[in-house]
């Protein structure tokens, strides 16, 4: 787990896990934001490399799209779901919930 200062200046310990590949730029993305909130170690699936983990991750998100991303054991969503709880001001929350 690592831990993370929010924006309100909390000490925080989230738990990231993101399905990706190495070419995915929404992945990129997500990482990139993830970082700016403090959060510099998610736990990556790489489901180029290990087309069972595609199958498994599709099977638990029914999504076939990366990132498929998990903060503390829930789900988010996608890139677009994580930067939607930015925009709406609770990713902060999400990523302190320990």
């Amino acid at each position: 787990m690592e831990k993370s200062e929010s924006a309100s200046g909390e000490m925080s310990v989230a738990k990231v896990l993101m399905y990706s590949t190495a070419v995915c730029p929404y992945c990129v993305r997500a990482e990139q934001l993830l970082k700016r909130k403090g959060v510099h170690e998610i736990e990556k699936i790489r489901v180029d490399l290990h087309p069972e983990l595609r199958v498994a991750m599709m099977e638990k998100t029914g999504k076939r799209t990366v990132p498929q991303i998990y903060i503390n054991d829930e789900y988010v969503g996608g890139y677009d779901d994580l930067a939607a709880l930015e925009h709406a001001g609770t990713l902060d929350a999400l990523l302190s919930k320990s």
